[in-house]
């Protein structure tokens, strides 16, 4: 089945701004989000830069809910809310097996985790908490949101590193081209702001001391940042004959892996996905 699909809601919130909106506004006017770390503990690493949520923004979501979620499910949850709310879309009884959701997330609940083993490595605990387990796996997310909006079609969690985001989409496209849905909420999260995260990150040497320029020949290394963002993708037919805006279109999609080196890819890898791509 060849099905056009489209894009007809974003939502999105980073250290640049809580909503999509805010985001493209700061990013037109060039600004950065890099700073001091100041809402996690850092320990030993005092002095480290980062991209942070500063604050959440306001919402209608309970305490009860609150404790069941780790952090990347949270800013997921909030992003793709922000998206239907654009897109004009609700699920009920009718519709509800015909939405689905891919989240792509580079990690887990870091937050939960290091919470979990403080518990239990410092503060002598012989229990921790009852949630631990579904707030951290990878896939909750995406569990978090189709709990949140309702969905009840395709729902997964995609983790392939720095392109888990892109590989959810291309397979939120999937299902809807595959005839599985007409809509799929489909985006990444990460929430990395752990001390342990820091350290890994740290003993890698990849980390900018100050900030982040890739073009630039006098480059010092990557910036971690935390954040989500979510698209609502529709069939066209399904985005038409509701009489949404569409936004954009996804004309193709390319996937490709180089078997090069675990964190440093090849010319040919990103030229080979491009090339499927078009």
């Amino acid at each position: 089945m060849d099905r056009r699909v489209v894009i007809t809601g974003v939502g999105g919130l980073c250290g640049l701004g809580t909503d999509a909106a805010s985001i493209w506004k700061e990013m037109r006017e060039g600004r950065s989000a890099i700073g001091p770390i100041a809402n996690s503990e850092l320990h030993d690493l005092e002095g480290m830069t980062g991209a942070e949520i500063k604050a959440l923004p306001e919402h209608d979501i309970d305490r009860k809910q609150l404790v069941s979620m780790a952090r990347f499910s949270l800013l997921a949850v909030l992003a793709a809310r922000e998206a239907m709310r654009q897109a004009g879309l609700s699920c009920d009884e009718g519709n509800a097996h015909r939405f689905g959701a891919t989240v792509g997330v580079g990690g887990l609940g870091w937050d939960v985790m290091e919470e979990t083993y403080r518990a239990l490595l410092l503060d002598g605990a012989r229990r921790v908490g009852i949630l631990a387990v579904p707030k951290t796996m990878p896939s909750a997310a995406a569990g978090q949101v189709s709990l949140r909006l309702g969905l009840r079609g395709p729902v997964f969690g995609v983790t392939s590193a720095c392109a888990s985001a892109n590989h959810a989409i291309a397979s939120a496209v999937d299902q809807i081209k595959l005839g599985r849905a007409d809509v799929m909420v489909s985006g990444g999260s990460d929430a990395p702001f752990a001390w342990g995260v820091l350290k890994a990150w740290e003993a890698m040497r990849v980390l900018s001391p100050d900030t982040c320029r890739p073009f630039s020949a006098d480059r010092k290394g990557l910036v971690l940042g935390e954040g989500a963002g979510m698209a609502v993708l529709e069939s066209y037919e399904h985005a038409t004959r509701r009489g949404a805006t569409i936004l954009a279109e996804i004309a193709g999609v390319g996937l490709s892996a180089d078997a090069f080196h675990i964190a440093a890819p090849s010319v040919e890898g990103p030229a080979s996905a491009m090339r499927a791509c078009l």
